[in-house]
């Protein structure tokens, strides 16, 4: 029986690549306390679900490469979740770079970065949103209420990870970049539905993952210019750990 379950989770995070440029309560300095409570969510997610789902992982990779060149190396899931992250602070640093030398343009309106960085960049996250829809189906840990708790947190990270790429490349991202990554996101669903990947593989997306969302929403937390706000960051770190925890 195919699932169905999936369609109606990619459709709300798609929804919220598409609307959440109207969200105005969002665009304010000091940081919105809901970007921040969104933040603590995702990151929440990464800690008490992901990161633990990923010493099952651990035993699956070893498996599979039992006997193979690497077999002796400790802790190979968590080396991908460290790439995961560093893929995406490089990309960060490229951003930022890119931002600095077009400082003293004028065409900063419609992108604060030149257009092959914009490309990478939502090239780049396309892939991210390609993972994020194919673990709707193929999760490590299946079942529903696995599919809410993971639909719930992806929603809210897509609300900080959209912020953040609306400030880099403003008008270009209204204009193709929410449509590209909608796309990939359904995109990403597709494959679930078309294939399932051997265990090994889910688990290295999972690692994947859980790295990018650990950077991707702490580069937008951390900044001194973005004025971040602790409490409700804490409260949504928090409060979501204890839902997931007592679930």
């Amino acid at each position: 029986m195919i699932p169905l379950f999936p369609l109606p989770a990619a459709a709300v995070l798609a929804a919220v690549h598409l609307v959440a440029g109207r969200l105005r309560f969002l665009d304010v300095v000091p940081r919105s306390r809901w970007l921040s409570l969104a933040g603590g969510v995702s990151v929440a997610y990464v800690f008490v679900r992901l990161l633990p789902e990923l010493s099952a992982g651990q035993e699956v990779v070893q498996r599979a490469i039992a006997g193979e060149l690497l077999a002796g190396l400790e802790n190979h899931i968590y080396i991908v979740a460290l790439l995961g992250l560093a893929i995406f602070y490089g990309l960060e640093r490229v951003v930022r770079r890119s931002q600095e030398e077009r400082s003293t343009t004028q065409d900063i309106e419609r992108t604060t970065t030149g257009p092959g960085v914009f490309w990478l960049h939502i090239a780049s996250f396309g892939v991210y949103n390609v993972l994020i829809g194919y673990l709707l189906l193929h999760r490590i840990r299946p079942g529903l209420m696995s599919l809410a708790f993971y639909t719930v947190a992806m929603a809210l990270h897509f609300l900080v990870t959209d912020y953040g790429l609306r400030n880099d490349h403003r008008r270009d991202y209204d204009r193709v970049g929410r449509w590209a990554l909608s796309i990939a996101l359904a995109g990403g669903l597709a494959a679930g539905y078309a294939s399932r990947l051997p265990e090994l593989w889910i688990a290295v997306i999972t690692a994947f993952l859980a790295g990018g969302v650990i950077l991707n929403v702490l580069k937008e937390e951390l900044p001194e210019e973005r004025k971040s706000r602790i409490a409700p960051f804490f409260i949504g770190a928090f409060g979501y750990a204890a839902i997931l925890l007592l679930a």
